[in-house]
């Protein structure tokens, strides 16, 4: 099947097909590399989040198979490293040369500018979204999912390198230690804990790659992705359990994969990560 890619720039419905959609939010422009099954209806809109290389074109263009599969609109957006580094985008931009910016300008308000203007084009206010990051993209969700309130049904985290731990024992990126007193309350933690977060993890991801994070306050989390996702999970688990509060994390293992994205999204477990249903084609009765 041939796929064109199109450049639209009006508030047109998307077509099938793979597109880049170019946008802009006062003054930051963004391209959305979107994607869109041929029998696309009624499903939700799945939103891929890029790692290190932000390669969001190549990130949609692997997400094919998850949007067929799940008869699902995906749009990957580009953060490109100018306008959102590391800071702004792993760590979600909630500080700033160690001060805290503007609600208002953390990095995750623009999944909420995103969806608004996909469900403006498709004429859809109420689409579900879904969210899934893989690597730096998982660990910006996981950091989103702390501090910026979307309307997401599951936030699916894809071997991250490190992970918020939900403690003011370690500092901030790790923890929730060093920022401003109102964003370490017990309501702040307790909000996090619920969260529809899934930690999404390769069995194989145990390699200490160029682009782990090897540092010591990282490498308390453990020494390999999978470790310390397993450990994420955990301690966010008996906290929960030992204040009694709702808990809305999962752990869903995806055996036999390594840090690879294309293997996380287009394995059987991502179903269970992002907990969507495969649609069932409608059964012919013989006359």
């Amino acid at each position: 099947m041939l796929l064109t890619s199109l450049i639209l720039m009006e508030a047109d419905p998307l077509p099938a097909g793979k597109s880049l959609v170019e946008v802009r939010f006062g003054e930051v422009p963004m391209k959305l590399f979107t994607y869109k099954p041929k029998d696309f209806s009624d499903g939700p809109v799945i939103m891929v989040f890029h790692g290190v290389l932000r390669n969001a074109e190549e990130y949609r263009d692997d997400s094919v198979a998850m949007g067929d599969r799940f008869r699902a609109l995906i749009v990957a957006p580009l953060f490109d490293e100018a306008t959102f580094p590391k800071p702004k985008y792993q760590f979600g931009g909630i500080l700033k040369n160690g001060k805290a910016t503007p609600s208002n300008e953390w990095t995750g308000e623009y999944i909420n500018r995103i969806v608004k203007e996909i469900r403006r084009r498709e004429a859809r206010p109420e689409m579900p979204l879904y969210l899934i990051g893989h690597s730096g993209g998982g660990q910006f969700v996981i950091r989103t999912s702390a501090f910026v309130g979307t309307d997401a049904k599951r936030i699916v985290a894809a071997n991250p390198g490190t992970h918020l731990f939900p403690t003011l024992t370690a500092d901030f990126p790790f923890g929730f230690a060093g920022l401003p007193a109102e964003l370490q309350t017990d309501a702040r933690l307790k909000s996090y804990l619920a969260q529809p977060l899934t930690i999404y993890l390769g069995t194989q991801d145990i390699e200490r790659d160029e682009y782990l994070d090897v540092t010591a306050p990282a490498d308390l989390q453990g020494k390999t992705r999978f470790e310390r996702g397993q450990n994420a999970y955990s301690a966010a688990k008996r906290i929960a359990d030992e204040r009694q509060w709702p808990f809305g994390w999962k752990l869903v293992i995806a055996p036999e994969v390594e840090h690879d994205h294309t293997k996380m999204f287009n394995h059987s477990q991502c179903a269970e990560a992002l907990e969507l249903a495969e649609p069932r084609l409608p059964v012919r009765v013989p006359r």
